[in-house]
């Protein structure tokens, strides 16, 4: 809302302003109070004019090469309370393995006890700029007959990267959230997953990940979802505030021309990443999930003319078993007489009418006024696919 004062327009000399609770025009307007009050929207309407469904850029992908890197390790987990992997081999060999590092040798022959210890893998997730000396949370999982992690401590292992290298060393005390507990009859109980824990911050940085985005003249942005439109309508928001310097290559990739050095590169790009942009609509789809019956329609789904009935055929079959007696001095035996009945059941439900193109709403009412279920609809759905009236990928997962 404008509001406007009088004080806005201040008095003249020689033109008194009009008395406080009389109606008086001033002589400086002319014209009728209908244009003002139509200027005076027209400016409001221009002030509060905003994009529709703008979207920032980095809300629909990223930099190429500016990712995370998975890491992956294998250790040993000690200080269990009797929960380990018993005398497992390859958990000797890793106790050996650990106990050499510090120049202790086990004879060959040793088979220590292993109930307070497990062989684990590590797995950890390296972020983009990650820099030596800063802390990852770590994902430590039992590889062998571990009943629970609970009360254990990782020793000091290594994080390898795709190539091999050591990106983290890993080490802690776990924090398991499941829990198991076992009676001396066998019996067991098991709350979520006790074999798997975290350690928050339990590895630390070694070495850096090269990303070469200082270097290369040029910077691509990449789409999460492929849509041709989405990536021109990137290019055209880049350009208007660098003109001539983004150009979308295909429906994912936008390449744009970056400032030579460091800070100004990075300073474009968080500009460029807050830029707004208006996303295309994804293209109309239908999701059926035929484990759970869940089924998903976007706002992009269209049906065009179809009539459609849908009905249940239910059969019953009932069976009754009957003592049979003999007749006195019949001789005969008593038997067991069986005893069937057969019905069927068909459920009657009137044909409606899907009007061409309805919306999303006009879909979902039609299909509640015959109650169906989410069984049903998938059925509906398929035939109105097969029939050519649904405009909409229909997706079974």
């Amino acid at each position: 809302m404008i509001a406007i004062s009088s004080s806005v327009i201040p008095a003249k000399a020689g033109i008194p302003l009009p008395a406080a609770g009389k109606k008086k025009r001033d002589p400086r307007f002319r014209g009728d109070d209908g244009v003002w009050a139509l200027l005076l929207a027209l400016l409001a309407s221009l002030l509060l004019a905003q994009p529709a469904s703008a979207d920032r850029i980095k809300d629909l992908g990223a930099f190429q090469g500016i990712r995370a890197n998975q890491l992956t390790g294998y250790g040993i987990v000690v200080g269990l309370p009797g929960t380990g992997d018993d005398n497992l081999e390859y958990t000797v060999q890793s106790l050996k393995a650990v106990a050499s590092r510090f120049g202790l040798q086990l004879p060959a022959n040793a088979n220590p006890g292993m109930k307070n210890a497990a062989v684990v893998l590590i797995t950890a997730e390296l972020p983009p700029f990650a820099k030596p000396g800063q802390r990852l949370d770590i994902t430590v999982a039992s590889m062998g007959k571990a009943k629970s992690l609970r009360g254990g401590s990782l020793i000091l292992t290594p994080l390898y990267g795709a190539d091999g290298q050591v990106y983290a060393m890993a080490q802690g005390n776990l924090a398991v959230g499941g829990l198991g507990a076992e009676g001396a009859d066998g019996s067991r109980i098991v709350i979520n997953i006790p074999s798997t824990g975290r350690i928050p911050e339990g590895a630390t940085v070694e070495r850096a990940v090269q990303t070469g985005f200082e270097a290369s003249p040029t910077l691509t942005f990449d789409l999460q979802r492929a849509d041709w439109t989405t990536a021109q309508n990137v290019a055209g928001a880049i350009n208007l505030a660098y003109p001539g310097a983004a150009q979308a290559i295909d429906a994912v990739s936008v390449t744009v021309r970056a400032f030579p050095g460091a800070e100004p590169r990075a300073s474009m790009m968080a500009r460029i990443e807050n830029l707004d942009v208006v996303a295309a609509d994804p293209p109309a789809k239908v999701i059926v999930n035929a484990r759970t019956g869940t089924v998903v329609i976007n706002a992009a789904v269209r049906v065009g003319p179809a009539a459609v009935t849908h009905g249940k055929l239910t059969v019953r079959v009932d069976e009754q078993q009957r003592v049979v007696q003999p007749a006195p001095l019949s001789q005969g035996q008593t038997a067991v007489e069986q005893r069937s009945g057969v019905s069927v059941e068909e459920e009657r439900r009137p044909m409606f009418v899907l009007a061409p193109g309805p919306r999303l709403a006009d879909i979902v009412k039609a299909v509640n006024a015959i109650g169906a279920s989410p069984a049903d609809l998938v059925a509906i759905l398929e035939a109105l696919k097969e029939a050519g009236a649904l405009k909409a990928e229909l997706i079974v997962l």
